[in-house]
């Protein structure tokens, strides 16, 4: 089943997404938001699946063309997102970069930073920066949507809490992380609003993408219209999204609704060196800084410089038979403008 929430007021107005996302239908009957959906998803979801079913079937009369440009990210807020780090090449780069070794507890626990969730982004909002000297970046990534986690949940238990997947930019500010880090107290104001991918989806829609609590595609990223990168998004990723869940979950209770991120997609090169850039014949990468990290470490220093006002973005992935899943993250960077 495909899910988004058209904008409308603060928590958007939830609709059932045809597979090819070209039709939806409206839903007030069941649900009006997608946190509402979440907070009762067995008695709810069944009720949705009819309706996804009759719109892919062509019977559904009340479905409307649906402009991708009218969604909100798929929860315009929520009360938990918590961000991952489990692709440790990405994070062996960095440390690298700075000739720190990687402790031998990073594969064994993962890492992760409680993010806002209080106003997320649209998923073609630009995304507003104060200073381009703040070092602002991209980060493609993926995200699962949890109903009500227990607390001290195994991750066999974890993975029947995931309940939908979508993409996530992250956005961050690399000139402002090292002096949060060096306070000892993790990222605040480098960690401005995340956006989502216009739909999310539950795991079923992956088909055999979705294994082993990963998913097997590559995640597509454009800067300015090159690609950027398509790293293969299951492969890397150290620890799966239920080992994720359960980790988030080990002290506390996560409620419906919980945001639960994969951390920036990366891929090492085949031959075990840095990622390659896609014009030489590498997958790329998913965030700048990772390709300025590879410059260092090959060259000495980095000369991919971070975003620009009036970059863009774009963040995708495909089914194997080249249909967006999810819709895409396709962004403009602008210079904040207090508003009167």
């Amino acid at each position: 089943m495909k899910l988004a929430t058209l904008k409308s007021g603060r928590d958007g107005e939830l609709i059932v997404v045809s597979r090819d996302l070209t039709h939806a239908v409206r839903v007030p009957q069941i649900a009006t938001t997608l946190q509402q959906l979440v907070e009762d998803w067995d008695e709810l979801a069944p009720r949705l699946e009819d309706i996804y079913q009759r719109l892919n079937d062509g019977a559904a009369e009340e479905a409307f063309e649906l402009d991708l440009q009218a969604l909100h990210s798929p929860l315009p807020r929520t009360y938990h997102w918590a961000d991952g780090s489990a692709y440790l090449n990405h994070v062996q780069l960095v440390r690298q970069a700075r000739n720190a070794e990687m402790p031998e507890t990073f594969w064994t626990d993962p890492l992760m930073y409680q993010g806002g969730g209080d106003s997320f982004i649209g998923p073609y909002d630009d995304i507003e920066a104060v200073s381009e000297d703040h070092g602002i970046d991209f980060e493609g990534e993926i995200a699962v949507i949890t109903d009500d986690v227990p607390m001290a949940v195994s991750p066999e238990q974890a993975a029947g809490h995931i309940k939908l997947l979508m993409l996530v930019n992250d956005v961050s500010l690399r000139g402002l992380i090292p002096g949060e880090l060096a306070k000892g107290f993790g990222f605040f104001q480098a960690k401005p609003a995340s956006s989502f991918s216009p739909i999310c989806v539950t795991p079923d829609e992956l088909g055999e993408a979705w294994k082993d609590g990963r998913v097997h595609l590559p995640l597509t990223v454009h800067l300015n219209g090159d690609k950027f990168g398509e790293p293969e998004s299951g492969p890397d990723m150290i620890f799966n999204f239920p080992q994720l869940v359960a980790h988030a979950a080990r002290t506390r209770y996560l409620g419906a609704g919980a945001v639960v991120g994969s951390g920036t997609v990366s891929n090492p090169d085949p031959n075990g060196g840095p990622g390659k850039p896609v014009a030489d014949g590498g997958v790329g990468y998913s965030c700048l800084a990772e390709v300025r990290m590879v410059e260092k470490i090959l060259h000495g220093d980095s000369k991919t410089p971070f975003l620009r006002f009036g970059d863009r973005v774009r963040i995708e992935m495909f089914d194997k038979a080249g249909q967006s899943i999810f819709g895409a993250i396709d962004q403009r960077v602008v210079k904040y403008q207090p508003k009167d």
